[in-house]
């Protein structure tokens, strides 16, 4: 699949391009990067860039780069994750530093999760957070997710919060 590019009242949610890895290898190699396992040297990062990339054409889904509408800034990276690393589909948010606080991750990661559910066969999402990511914590719940103990999670503490079709 193609992946598809989206638009939200401030954003542009786009496909990847090379030229976006410099601004996410430094994302991925700062303490930033600890709520997800991180930071990560450059090979580590470029693997997971990668994966974000080879989403779409594997599994139909993937990540996309968040972008400032009024002047094309990248502010980060929102994604739908999946295949052998992941339990179940996962909406996943980053902003780089500086980008928090303004409601970015709410409105990219809303409007991803919205064309999963028009467009993946999916009855819902999850998302996982570190139990100290307080701010990737409040995005889940402005978005309406729940938390779900019950679930598998790739990392034993990691938070589960689940997205569904009704909260739209």
């Amino acid at each position: 699949m193609t992946p598809p590019t989206l638009h939200t009242q401030r954003l542009t949610l786009r496909p990847m391009r090379a030229e976006d890895f410099a601004a996410y290898a430094a994302a991925m190699a700062s303490p930033r990067a600890a709520g997800m396992g991180g930071p990560y040297d450059a090979r580590a990062a470029w693997g997971m860039f990668c994966h974000d990339t080879a989403g779409w054409p594997l599994f139909g889904h993937g990540a996309l780069m968040v972008d400032l509408r009024g002047n094309g800034q990248t502010l980060g990276q929102v994604g739908v994750n999946g295949g052998p690393l992941f339990p179940e589909p996962e909406l996943g948010w980053m902003l780089y530093d500086g980008a928090e606080g303004q409601g970015y991750a709410t409105e990219a990661a809303g409007a991803l999760r919205d064309w999963a559910f028009e467009n993946l066969p999916v009855a819902s999402l999850v998302s996982y957070t570190d139990p100290d990511n307080h701010a990737s914590i409040r995005v889940a719940q402005r978005l309406g997710a729940v938390r779900d103990e019950q679930a598998a999670r790739p990392e034993p503490d990691d938070l589960v919060w689940r997205h569904t079709r009704r909260m739209q």
